[in-house]
């Protein structure tokens, strides 16, 4: 198969699909890679790195022209739109219920999309964790400096000091990204409180944590009691591949502290915080009633070295059974690789996104045949 690996464009994107070492590995299995140029500058490989790999180096349009899949890191803007020819493979992060203008791209191109926030195995999201992992601990680190009187915060130092009350961070969801933010911010030194509704997995936090962190089973009255208190709330709530529930409401800003901080990781299905929308690393942060708002749709992004090896080293397996097999093929035989199927000749294959938009569903067993 002819694969293509695009520069990611989004504001402050510097990650990239394909390391020249992924590179080697598909061309070693009889693949062929084309890689834009520059596309690895941001996180230190070089054209140089990609071609003794076994790439060919060519610029966009080249690229999308000849290749039959595409792999990327982030979904596709509205600009590199018209480079989609029908029928292409498109391998990346998609997030397609919180995007109906891609979506309604994908469903008119017949792209067949594979997202990888919605692979699953019965160990969980194996694509998604690495992000999830890094976007929980940015979470808690960014916090910690948007919540400074400079970054516009009310001015608190959330491991707090001899004398002085901890920060308090409430993480809305006990999850992969809601884990590691209590990694970090009970690391810093804060007073952090979990709630989700699994009950299991609030025991399994109070554990691993040997009981030094706070954990509430997330009802609407829990979480209201949480803003009063919090400095810091990090929304970390996720439905696989569907738009994220507002767990906080417009109207509950008002029992939030002047200066306090909402960290919405979840911005990329949508947001959990109902005040939430999508900001960049360039301008992250925006003010609701007194509370600093910090959505930036590609945390990770920021760390993009650190990132791309995290994510590559995920999805490379299913690259490859996808290259091999192509796309109906891959799916059938990996139940894993059918969970992840998004867009298929036409058709939207999973249910998160059809019901966000009220459009047809397929599923993807039937959209294959």
């Amino acid at each position: 198969m002819i694969i293509g690996c695009p520069k990611e464009i989004k504001v402050q994107e510097y990650r990239v699909g394909l390391t020249p070492a992924n590179v080697h590995t598909y061309v070693e299995n009889g693949h062929t890679v084309y890689i834009e140029h520059g596309a690895g500058a941001g996180v230190g490989f070089s054209d140089e790195d990609y071609k003794n790999a076994g790439a060919i180096l060519a610029d966009k349009a080249e690229l999308f022209a000849k290749s039959e899949m595409i792999v990327k890191v982030k979904e596709p803007i509205e600009e590199e739109y018209h480079y989609f020819r029908e029928n292409t493979i498109l391998y990346t992060y998609l997030h397609l219920a919180a995007d109906k203008p891609l979506t309604d791209m994908l469903v008119e191109k017949k792209i067949q999309s594979i997202a990888y926030e919605t692979i699953k195995t019965p160990q969980g999201l194996p694509c998604l964790a690495p992000m999830s992992m890094i976007a929980g601990r940015l979470a808690s680190l960014e916090s910690a400096k948007f919540i400074q009187k400079t970054f516009g915060g009310e001015g608190v130092l959330l491991s707090g000091t001899a004398g002085t009350p901890k920060g308090k961070v409430v993480i809305l969801g006990g999850g992969v990204v809601g884990l590691n933010a209590a990694q970090i911010a009970m690391g810093i030194g804060a007073d952090v409180t979990i709630l989700d509704i699994n009950a299991a997995r609030l025991a399994y936090i109070d554990q691993i944590f040997d009981m030094r962190i706070k954990t509430l089973t997330s009802t609407r009255g829990n979480i209201l009691e949480c803003l009063k208190e919090a400095d810091v709330v990090i929304g970390a709530v996720l439905i696989p591949g569907a738009k994220a529930p507002h767990l906080v409401r417009r109207e509950d800003l008002k029992l939030m502290k002047k200066g306090s901080v909402i960290v919405d990781v979840a911005i990329d299905q949508g947001g959990c915080i109902e005040t939430s929308h999508a900001t960049t690393h360039n301008e992250p942060t925006y003010e609701v009633d007194g509370v600093v708002h910090y959505c930036v749709a590609n945390m990770p992004g920021c760390v993009a070295r650190t990132s791309t090896l995290g994510l590559t080293d995920s999805t490379l397996g299913y690259g490859l059974e996808i290259a091999k097999l192509g796309v109906k093929e891959a799916c059938l035989k990996d139940n894993a690789l059918l969970c992840g199927l998004n867009t298929y000749n036409g058709k939207i294959t999973f249910k998160g996104v059809s019901d966000a938009f009220d459009m047809p569903y397929t599923p993807a067993e039937e959209a294959l045949q």
